[in-house]
């Protein structure tokens, strides 16, 4: 079994992802074929796994854990994960994830949604296999109540040309940011380290999310659907605006207007000039330094960790990750 190349380094926390894909796998064996396929395939895909390899890594600074229970919560993450990209790709009409049909586009939309309402119920079921502690349980139901939120306060700015700098880092804060923060905090907390290291932990997970975020949204204007794995330039055709436009637009507002009203029916001709505009107003440029200091803030947060190998491999991975070009 696989996993992505990012971890060949580390055969350690490799192993571990190994057996957590394997606990994936057998979580979503159900009577329907296709759709077991379908997100055996999907998993197969190539995601980093990178929530659940934060969970683990943290996991190892407390006392020693079940590997069996730590496997299966970081398989959660994951799951959980899955299902917001799934009812994401239904909202936004996507045909690709991960270089694949989506589920929408090969079984219909109704099919994708109990896809993703199913995942959602094996999440809690791996969590309530892996741990009795209430204040766990709890942490999990608030943690996906803000990535919820989150979802819903990026569709109700929809089409918005006045949305703020302000506004985007709100909902990306629990659209990503949320469940970086709560797989490191849980993977503190998971292996009972001390209130500050658990606190630790959840500022790095935070600025790692709002880092990589940006990042995914830069090279949404720069890159390829082969870089990405999925259509580029979706988030601005279905109304949502991230950060180097919005930081173009505060340059040069009046020039986007006239594009952005045309919304879906935007053509490779209109999204070439935005591409155009933007870099001209410096918006791709002033998105990757604030990106910069997130991924700067979270470095730092690293290196007051304990000393071990998980810290130099959580200082080597967030660095790799974050300063990358696909």
């Amino acid at each position: 079994m696989a996993v992505h190349p990012l971890w060949e380094k580390y055969p350690d926390i490799r192993q571990d992802l190994i057996e957590t894909k394997k606990v994936m796998e057998k979580s979503v064996k159900i009577r329907n074929k296709d759709i077991t396929q379908a997100l055996q395939l999907f998993f197969e895909a190539g995601g980093k796994l990178l929530r659940p390899a934060y969970f683990l890594l943290f996991s190892k600074f407390g006392e020693e854990v079940s590997e069996k229970k730590a496997h299966r919560m970081a398989a959660s993450l994951e799951i959980l994960h899955v299902a917001t990209l799934i009812h994401d790709d239904i909202i936004d009409d996507s045909p690709m994830r991960r270089s694949l049909p989506s589920i929408q586009a090969s079984y219909g939309q109704d099919i994708a949604v109990y896809t993703g309402d199913f995942l959602f119920t094996v999440y809690f079921h791996l969590l309530s296999t892996s741990t009795k502690d209430f204040k766990t349980i709890e942490m999990n139901a608030h943690s996906m109540k803000r990535i919820l939120v989150g979802e819903l306060d990026q569709m109700n700015l929809r089409y918005n040309t006045e949305i703020t700098m302000k506004q985007y880092f709100q909902h990306i804060k629990g659209k990503t940011a949320q469940l970086f923060e709560f797989a490191c905090y849980e993977g503190a907390h998971f292996a009972g380290c001390s209130k500050m290291l658990q606190l630790t932990a959840k500022r790095v997970g935070y600025n790692i999310g709002m880092a990589f975020q940006i990042m995914d949204d830069v090279l949404d204007y720069k890159s390829t659907e082969t870089d990405m794995q999925k259509p580029v330039f979706e988030d601005m055709k279905n109304g949502y605006y991230t950060l180097p436009l919005i930081l173009a637009m505060e340059k040069n507002h009046d020039a986007f207007v006239p594009y952005l009203e045309k919304r879906t029916e935007l053509s490779d001709k209109d999204i070439k000039e935005v591409q155009e505009l933007i870099v001209e107003t410096k918006g791709l440029e002033r998105a990757e330094a604030i990106a910069e200091r997130f991924t700067d803030k979270a470095l730092a947060g690293i290196q007051k960790l304990p000393a071990c190998e998980e810290r130099d491999i959580l200082y080597d991975v967030t660095s790799t990750l974050l300063k990358r070009k696909n």
